[in-house]
């Protein structure tokens, strides 16, 4: 059995094909079936290490970003996208997969004119509410479509959907006291993590108007708690300089004697799978992106959240997943155009002292989550594979 994986761009992309292939793995072995081929079809393998880690073969096809706005890079992509498309034809007929799923974004394009030109089944999945350029020209064609969202029903064909989620890595599910203690260096009182603990994450590439307005209160914020800040790789040493001086950081001497509260503040470039879930394990309340990946991640932690939705993402996707998602009361949504500092820390303020309200939020989150949705992906794609293989 042979299946191959596409989509990317993004870690929204990359990180739910890869708990999906996690979960094929675990039904195979349940079942005493044959090992499948694993492949991932993309322009950027996006982490090596997790495909060798999970025993994905890489196959590199060029593609082209369509971008909503004049740039020169569209004359470029528009010529690597007819290359990604050739080569995909080649290299597709070559491997002819029993079974193609995609994740959409502009990466699986080429592989999606493979699929309806060779007749592979497909199978896709649209992680927001409104469905990107990818997904809307494969729905007519894919024998499976997976929503994360119910509101997302209306854009396909009705017998073609199953509303699942949005597929989640076991890796991050988890997380105890001790490791998340030692890991970050947090102060607790017994078994009780205080101050509350808040943890700030930007999204896979980190997001500069989160981090900016973070280090405005820094100072504030660290008075009544301890925060761990994903800030991105590409900002992390202007962050950690800037919080450095705005915070005045004290010597390791002064730190290890408690001298000072400006140890309360953790900045990271990127949490791995390890640091995410211990991060999320410790949280009183995140604030986030509002990518699909980080809504159901956050759902199936049962974490209460303020939701910062990016201006400007595809079919403004990301502030429609957040008012959605805000609607069962599992989190609050403040628009990029309001997020200023004073707002940010009044709106941490007030939920963390009303913990009847956190509570709520946490019921809410735990009662949308869908932490089954890579394995009922997984087990359609190994069904639609083994009936293709007859």
């Amino acid at each position: 059995m042979k299946i191959l994986l596409t989509g990317g761009g993004s870690g929204g992309h990359f990180y739910p094909l890869i708990a999906v292939a996690q979960k094929i793995e675990k039904i195979i072995r349940k079942n005493h079936l044959l090992e499948p081929e694993i492949i991932f079809a993309s322009d950027s393998p996006y982490d090596k290490k997790i495909l060798l880690e999970e025993n994905i073969r890489f196959l590199k096809l060029p593609a082209g970003k369509l971008r909503r706005y004049f740039s020169l890079l569209n004359f470029i992509d528009f010529f690597k996208t007819i290359l990604g498309v050739l080569l995909a034809l080649w290299k597709i007929y070559l491997e002819m997969p029993d079974i193609i799923f995609s994740k959409g974004g502009y990466a699986g394009f080429p592989v999606l004119i493979a699929a309806r030109i060779f007749r592979i089944p497909l199978i896709i999945h649209e992680s927001d509410i409104a469905p990107g350029k990818a997904n809307s020209f494969a729905a007519s064609f894919a024998k499976r479509i997976a929503i994360s969202f119910e509101e997302t029903a209306k854009y396909f064909s009705p017998e073609k959907i199953a509303l699942v989620g949005n597929p989640i890595r076991t890796g991050i599910m988890g997380g105890s006291f001790s490791e998340a203690k030692d890991m970050f260096q947090l102060e607790n009182v017994g078994n009780e993590f205080k101050p509350p603990i808040i943890l700030i994450l930007g999204g896979s590439q980190g997001a500069k108007k989160i981090n900016d307005v973070v280090l405005e209160i820094l100072p504030e914020l660290i008075l009544n708690y301890q925060i761990i800040h994903q800030a991105g790789e590409k900002n992390i040493q202007e962050v950690q300089a800037i919080a450095d001086v705005v915070l005045n950081k004290p010597s390791p001497i002064e730190i290890g004697l408690g001298k000072s509260s400006a140890n309360r503040y953790h900045g990271y470039g990127f949490l791995n799978e390890i640091e995410l879930r211990n991060g999320y394990f410790a949280a009183d309340l995140i604030v986030s992106r509002a990518s699909a990946g980080a809504i159901f991640e956050l759902a199936a932690r049962g974490k209460p959240s303020i939701l910062i939705p990016l201006i400007g993402s595809a079919q403004d996707h990301q502030r429609k997943n957040a008012w959605a998602y805000a609607a069962t009361g599992a989190a609050e949504v403040i628009e990029e155009t309001n997020f200023s500092p004073h707002i940010l820390l009044s709106e941490i303020k007030r939920l963390i002292e009303n913990p009847q309200k956190m509570e709520k939020m946490k019921t809410s989150a735990l009662n949308f989550s869908k932490p089954d949705a890579a394995e009922k992906i997984a087990e359609e794609i190994i069904s639609l594979a083994l009936e293709h293989n007859d």
